[in-house]
């Protein structure tokens, strides 16, 4: 069976050709930094280029200070190159603005631009006239000119509705790409009509941005996996005249993950897979290949300055922004230090987590954990970290410290935790260990206090849900509950792909 080109969380991608090269990004949500930029020769393998933006606003819920944009933050971003400038425009679900960049160079620097108006999922068209536009929506979907250097609408230009979905849509047409090619206008989107969810691809094409757009679903397939289809992207040509589009699947617990498929013309119509289908037989490319840009094991000895997660590899995100003012590095020692300055009930609030996505077919991930500055009542461990969330970590006593798990059972029970052991000792191994069928995603959680790891008897499901919008991924967490100022060490990362 084909599998996706990525296969960590990497959804709602956007994609440029520039001469024999290729640049995609993807949603980013609460994560920071954000906007991931990756390159291929090939459009199979990828390499990181750049994180476009470290923060956005600085808000008090971008920074875990009061609230949270879990399920919100940046969302499906454009990326355009048009005379020798990239472009990058997103929404963001939280500050309800948008935000535009612009870079002579994927690599950036990414200068953030003013843009008026908000455009869900949002797809920019620099047509041939000099003109630019913007199409944009939910269910009703509007294409709005706008001035020149992007910073609005422009005054007296086109602003209509183009396409309009049924009311009894289970998806609405969203999700927007367009293009012009060959002087026909496209917009793509992706959507679920009545009476059945099921994500399809549908194209709409005009021949003018004034006349009427017709079209109709050009790609319905699941490739056998869960019910879930596969839709929402980008197309792209080749060099050679060759065209693909890039869409993504609903893959539970590991998150949304980009399909590769072959399309062809018939006439002005674009033709996705095999007549809608994905062929099984075009590319195949294996897991161990595709992965070392996304996630990896790290020693915290070396400290990067550019094209980073604020010194940490790449490979890193925060959870939410980071204050790097509770965060030491001890690049000789391989560890690095926080500290608290507030108090949290459960490790989703806790700031200045450092996470890595998980990777299908399964992974696992390692971290020691130096407890000897915990206050009494702090937390520290690795999360598998969504909405339900599982913990395992050391909890500090007044009189020793307990090796416990935490975790939100669903949606509707509190979260709870469980003592799992007693120990003198402050320096403490911890493991996940994770597994990604087409029937149910499972996580194990692990402890090793010098004896050996021992295995808990708790396993964790890990659906996906909304309310974070992203696949689980390993948190490095640390948090007080009832005297902030404490310090927790990490160090010795090893993460293992199946």
């Amino acid at each position: 069976m084909k599998t996706p080109i990525i296969n960590v969380d990497f959804p709602d991608v956007d994609i440029v050709r520039v001469g024999d090269v290729y640049y995609m990004l993807s949603t980013s949500m609460h994560f920071m930094p954000g906007c991931e930029i990756v390159r291929s020769y090939d459009l199979l393998h990828w390499e990181h280029v750049a994180y476009v933006f470290d923060r956005l606003d600085s808000t008090p819920a971008q920074k875990l200070e009061d609230g949270n944009i879990y399920g919100a933050g940046m969302w499906a971003a454009c990326l355009r190159y048009h005379k020798g400038m990239y472009y990058i425009c997103f929404a963001a679900n939280d500050t309800h603005q948008m935000y535009l960049y612009e870079a002579r160079q994927p690599e950036g620097p990414w200068i953030r631009k003013p843009m008026e108006g908000f455009y869900h999922d949002s797809s920019l068209l620099f047509d041939d006239d000099g003109r630019v536009y913007i199409a944009y929506g939910n269910r009703e979907i509007y294409i709005t000119e706008l001035r020149e250097d992007l910073s609005g609408p422009k005054e007296g230009g086109l602003h209509r509705l183009a396409v309009k979905d049924s009311d009894d849509a289970l998806l609405g047409y969203e999700g927007t790409h367009f293009y012009k090619i060959n002087g026909t206008y496209y917009l793509f989107f992706i959507h679920s009509g009545p009476g059945k969810w099921f994500r399809t691809e549908v194209c709409f094409s005009s021949d003018s941005l004034y006349g009427e757009f017709s079209g109709k679903e050009v790609f319905a397939d699941d490739n056998r996996y869960r019910n879930a289809g596969i839709a929402q992207g980008a197309i792209v040509d080749t060099p050679d005249g060759d065209w693909y589009a890039l869409l993504f699947q609903d893959r539970g617990g590991s998150g949304r993950m980009p399909y590769l498929i072959p399309m062809t013309w018939n006439g002005r119509e674009p033709v996705l897979g095999n007549h809608g289908r994905i062929p099984q037989s075009d590319y195949e490319v294996s897991l161990c290949e595709r992965n070392d840009t996304f996630v990896g094991s790290d020693d915290f000895r070396e400290e990067f300055q550019e094209d980073s997660c604020f010194g940490f590899r790449n490979v890193w995100q925060f959870n939410h922004e980071p204050d790097m003012n509770l965060i030491t590095r001890n690049l000789k020692e391989g560890t690095y230090m926080v500290t608290t300055d507030c108090l949290c009930e459960c490790p989703t609030q806790a700031k200045n987590s450092l996470t890595q996505r998980m990777c299908e077919p399964g992974c696992e991930a390692e971290i020691t954990v130096d407890a000897r500055g915990l206050k009494a009542g702090d937390y520290a461990g690795i999360m598998a970290l969504q909405y339900l969330y599982g913990f395992i970590g050391i909890c500090a006593k007044e009189d020793g410290y307990s090796i416990v798990y935490m975790e939100k059972p669903d949606a509707v029970t509190e979260d709870r935790i469980t003592v799992v052991a007693n120990t003198n000792e402050p320096v403490v191994r911890l493991k996940i260990q994770t597994e990604f069928t087409k029937d149910t995603d499972m996580s194990w959680f692990y402890y090793d206090i010098g004896d050996g790891y021992q295995k808990l008897p708790m396993v964790r499901t890990m659906p996906f849900m909304l309310e974070h919008f992203t696949g689980y991924r390993f948190a490095l967490t640390y948090f007080a509950t009832k005297e902030a100022g404490g310090t927790a060490s990490f160090g010795e990362f090893i993460y293992t792909k199946k």
